[in-house]
């Protein structure tokens, strides 16, 4: 089947799909995207991506319609026949921008894919990831690491940073020392029955999954903390999990080659993994 992908407005064969070369995002990183996972063909809080993709594009004077994305989103993966996805919206501020202009051009260039996503194998879950700290330096002052721009340079050098020495996850830190997030995860730790995970104002992406553990964390009765911690925190914490849309929650079980907790996924990991499946996967 050949895929069809979402452009301005069309659906088109992804062959077909073309941006000028004059295309801001192509130039200079001026844009931003949404990764999202389809179970059953259903994206969990498409809404929620949406509202932070229109945040963002707010944010960078793109000007986008949510709802005309959502029913976008929704067809890409019906037309592609796919249950299980990993679906991107790619936003830019369009063609023939150019760093001496006040603004973008009022047109964004806009493309949506959807692919097939096979999940990782049960065994890396209960292997868990291992993390190393990013020699790349978070700066908490910035408004750019609350966007999910198209300039991902950082998390890229990161994320082969970390694979580099053997490890699956690189922790970005702050000016400050202060922990944020990973290369493609927001971090949590358990700290006594404490969940715990780094403030936003670190320089931290809000992320959809995130924001879903906190919730649950909350409804299983557990307090919930976001603030600010170092390295050490990590390390002498009972359980720490990494989150993103597609792969749900990874225990951490290493970082810097030390063991966090008892080196092995944790009951709290698991049990709030196996409810974020739940709810993703709509069934309850």
């Amino acid at each position: 089947m050949n895929e069809i992908i979402y452009l301005n407005g069309e659906f088109i064969p992804a062959a077909d799909g073309r941006v000028h070369i004059s295309d801001a995002g192509f130039l200079y990183g001026y844009g931003l995207f949404e990764t999202m996972r389809a179970r059953e063909g259903r994206v969990f809080r498409l809404e929620k991506h949406l509202q932070r993709l229109s945040g963002g594009a707010g944010a960078l004077g793109i000007e986008l319609d949510a709802v005309h994305l959502g029913h976008a989103v929704t067809k890409t993966i019906h037309l592609n026949n796919l249950s299980s996805a990993r679906i991107r919206v790619t936003v830019t501020a369009g063609n023939g921008y150019y760093p001496d202009q006040s603004c973008p051009p009022e047109k964004a260039n806009v493309v949506i894919t959807a692919r097939y996503y096979e999940p990782l194998p049960p065994g890396v879950y209960r292997r868990g990831y291992s993390a190393v700290i990013s020699s790349i330096m978070r700066c908490s002052r910035s408004p750019v690491p609350a966007i999910k721009t198209t300039s991902y340079l950082q998390n890229l050098l990161a994320k082969r940073e970390a694979l580099e020495s053997g490890a699956d996850e690189a922790i970005f830190l702050n000016e400050k020392a202060e922990v944020c997030e990973g290369s493609m995860t927001n971090l949590f730790i358990l700290s006594g029955a404490t969940l715990v995970t780094p403030a936003l104002g670190c320089g931290v992406l809000a992320g959809i999954t995130r924001e879903a553990v906190l919730e649950l964390a909350r409804r299983f009765g557990m307090e919930t903390l976001e603030t600010r911690f170092g390295v050490d925190e990590i390390a002498g914490a009972g359980e720490a999990f990494l989150t993103n849309s597609v792969i749900g929650l990874m225990p951490l079980v290493s970082i810097g080659g030390k063991p966090v907790g008892s080196g092995r996924p944790g009951h709290i990991t698991g049990r709030l993994a196996a409810a974020y499946t739940d709810i993703a996967a709509g069934s309850v």
